[in-house]
């Protein structure tokens, strides 16, 4: 079994099978593109005394199971904020971009009420269980061997609206530590999974070509919830989105837009 999601060689990063999503054998998930793009982000120069607020990814197409190199450029310098443009390449074919906001980190005095929201009940009081989509469980993937989950409300095994404590169990990069924010993407993209309410056994898909996620702050600790809803509409588009928690409170939030399709047997 892998021990991370990507080895890194020179200027490449080569993808595991713990990178794999469900929906093909041969594209990875989104949550592991997002984890490699936050991780960068994170990591770009320039960031001391910043923190990673915003970060918006556009899967341009399926990412492949190949080598990835990513570019990046700050597209807007400042001293308070920073605007990083990232873009990922499969060869010479462009898959995904990002747009990364970051801002000053600066103590200010506030008055009582407008923090300390208490988060949902821990991953300890949670369940375990897997998607109902047999492919997805008997091939090594992201969802399955890359991420633990642990659902207070709701399932895998169910449709419908959840909270669910996610955390990843191995490192973006091998030998390095995970960036906070890198956690906060691997569990972010999986708010439209977990918050299911077109079965993919009636021939449903709702892929998301896209997802931004909010931060307050780094994560703490290794979990991240999602308190996940999806909505859909006729048009075939799809909208999921996820309130975000950690252990000390609200996190931040995301979104996904769906692309909804069904193959008629």
């Amino acid at each position: 079994m892998p021990t991370a999601l990507y080895e890194r060689d020179g200027d490449l990063f080569v993808p595991s099978e713990l990178t794999r999503g469900p929906w093909s054998p041969d594209a990875q998930h989104g949550g592991a593109p997002g984890a490699l793009l936050a991780t960068l982000a994170h990591e770009f120069e320039g960031g001391d005394g910043m923190s990673l607020v915003r970060l918006t990814i556009e899967l341009l197409r399926p990412v492949p199971l190949t080598p990835l190199r990513v570019t990046a450029a700050l597209e807007r310098p400042g001293y308070k904020v920073q605007l990083i443009a990232l873009s990922m390449y499969a060869g010479d074919r462009e898959v995904a971009r990002a747009r990364a906001l970051r801002i000053r980190n600066q103590p200010v005095e506030l008055p009582d009420g407008l923090t300390g929201d208490a988060p949902p009940r821990g991953p300890e009081h949670g369940t375990h269980n897997l998607p109902p989509w047999h492919r997805a469980n008997e091939e090594i993937g992201f969802h399955n061997r890359a991420v633990e989950h642990s659902f207070v409300e709701g399932g895998f095994d169910r449709p419908g609206p959840c909270i669910d404590w996610i955390r990843l169990r191995v490192p973006v990069i091998a030998g390095r530590d995970i960036a906070p924010a890198a956690r906060a993407l691997a569990a972010a993209d999986f708010g439209n999974g977990v918050s299911w309410e077109l079965d993919r056994a009636d021939g449903y898909s709702f892929i998301n070509p896209d997802i931004t996620v909010y931060m307050l702050r780094p994560p703490a600790g290794e979990w991240v919830c999602l308190e996940a809803r999806s909505r859909f509409d006729a048009s075939g588009i799809g909208l999921a989105e996820s309130l975000l928690w950690d252990e000390r409170g609200v996190l931040g939030r995301s979104v996904q837009s769906l692309l909804i399709a069904r193959v008629e047997s």
